[in-house]
């Protein structure tokens, strides 16, 4: 096992390895940058280093100083959290030249399913259901358009390498194809450093429903249930659910089959999520694989009382997993409520700023993962995640009354926050009822989530 572990993150996530090295006995090492330094993760790990100050470039995404420090303090392990790093196969393979462990999958793999085309391909060929569209990837305008009559109208045109919802676009018809083509390669040239695009066939207000797999290095892959993610703002999620209410039993056992399938197709070890989308009538494709630990990853953690950061840091260590696929057992139902220092009216701007007070909702299958303590004040260089506020219960409608009463209960003064906003959603009837599709924060709450 390891000896010493440097987080390579910051906020929430990087308190919570902290306090799963904690609970491993494992010495836990911090970055910062200067904005950071007096975060909580700073002030809870048992060592700290400053990489750098301002924008990420300059500190959380500075791997040759990330590297450094972990040489200097005696890491022999890195877990990148999700973000920042956590699917670089460049940082990977420099962890791996400094003989220091990559809590995570190998550099190879985050490749293949980094790379979105490459992915779709790699399904297609293992038979995993895709959505219909390109094989291979497309550069110029002519050819793709060329490839969007063929899909069909409309089509979503998606950077190979995006994430986050950049380099996405879609197109109504062969008159704006060229327009939302060139868009969305911009972006993605901008924003990634690739203006390799694909298409896809755009499967209106789905669904999206991921499969959360760990898989260690003795061949053994394990699947731990679904997560509705569909509401969700400009390709950003903000509530997370398990499992999901819009999946059968018969569709949830296939999903996981093929979560599985995937995993094992392109020799997967460590956490990752197969993320699909299910359409309204049913059918569901697979959309791409997040090959890292995921932000909704307590909601899962609540439903099969696993921990998915101790199985992540066990699995690097060379160990087996802990369980198998027997022993999963989904208990109840979780919903997670991503809370963030914005203003959901203004486009959802984000509000940093100095948190005068707060109050945590506590009680009986009621967590908050955060990073917040009163004095702390929130830099404006990063994400505006704050918190997340996850709660378990024996059903579904009993998962909403409690998290009704852990948002009532919450407060943060000093900033302003989605706290209300989240309110409003978990009590809508469309929610209530579970029939809120990716479309609801515009169709239904009114709300324009567009980039600001």
């Amino acid at each position: 096992m390891f000896h010493k572990i440097l987080v390579a993150n910051r906020g929430e996530i990087a308190v919570r390895i902290i306090r799963a090295c904690r609970n491993m006995g494992i010495s836990s090492v911090a970055i910062y940058s200067r904005e950071d330094a007096n975060s909580f993760h700073v002030q809870l790990a048992d060592q700290r280093v400053c990489i750098g100050e301002g924008p990420a470039k300059n500190s959380y995404l500075n791997m040759e100083r990330i590297i450094m420090a972990a040489k200097n303090v005696g890491a022999d392990a890195i877990h990148p959290g999700y973000g920042f790093l956590s699917e670089n196969s460049r940082f990977v393979r420099m962890c791996q030249g400094n003989d220091l462990v990559f809590i995570g999958p190998t550099a190879d793999v985050i490749d293949k399913m980094g790379n979105k085309s490459q992915a779709r391909a790699t399904m297609m060929e293992a038979g995993v259901p895709v959505v219909p569209g390109t094989k291979e990837p497309v550069y110029d305008t002519e050819t793709a358009l060329e490839m969007a009559k063929q899909i069909g109208f409309p089509v979503m045109i998606k950077a190979s390498s995006g994430g986050g919802g950049k380099g996405m676009r879609v197109s109504e018809s062969p008159e704006d194809f060229e327009f939302q083509f060139n868009l969305a390669q911009r972006e993605s040239a901008n924003a990634f450093a690739d203006d390799t695009m694909y298409l896809e066939r755009y499967i209106q207000k789905p669904r999206h429903v991921e499969i959360q797999i760990m898989a260690d290095t003795h061949g053994n892959v394990v699947a731990l249930g679904d997560r509705d993610c569909s509401v969700q703002r400009n390709h950003q999620k903000l509530i997370e659910e398990s499992p999901s209410p819009a999946i059968d039993e018969k569709t949830r056992e296939e999903m996981n089959r093929c979560a599985v399938l995937a995993a094992k197709t392109v020799g997967y070890t460590n956490a990752g999520t197969i993320e699909f989308i299910v359409s309204s009538t049913g059918e569901f494709y697979f959309m791409e694989m997040n090959t890292r630990i995921q932000v909704e990853h307590g909601v899962t953690e609540m439903v099969t009382g696993t921990d998915l950061i101790v199985e992540q840091i066990r699995v690097a260590a060379g160990l087996p997993l802990s369980f198998t696929q027997e022993d999963v057992k989904i208990r109840g139902h979780a919903i997670e409520c991503r809370i963030n220092a914005e203003i959901p009216e203004k486009r959802f701007m984000p509000c940093p700023g100095l948190v005068k007070q707060i109050h945590l909702p506590a009680g009986n299958g009621v967590r908050v993962d955060t990073m917040l303590y009163t004095g702390y004040r929130i830099p404006s260089e990063y994400d505006s995640m704050i918190a997340k506020v996850i709660v378990h219960a024996p059903n579904r409608e009993m998962a909403i009354r409690k998290m009704i009463g852990a948002l009532d209960e919450m407060v943060v003064v000093g900033v302003e926050t989605n706290l209300d906003f989240q309110y409003q959603i978990i009590r809508h009837p469309v929610f209530v009822q579970g029939k809120a599709n990716t479309g609801f924060i515009e169709d239904v709450m009114n709300l324009k989530t567009g980039d600001r």
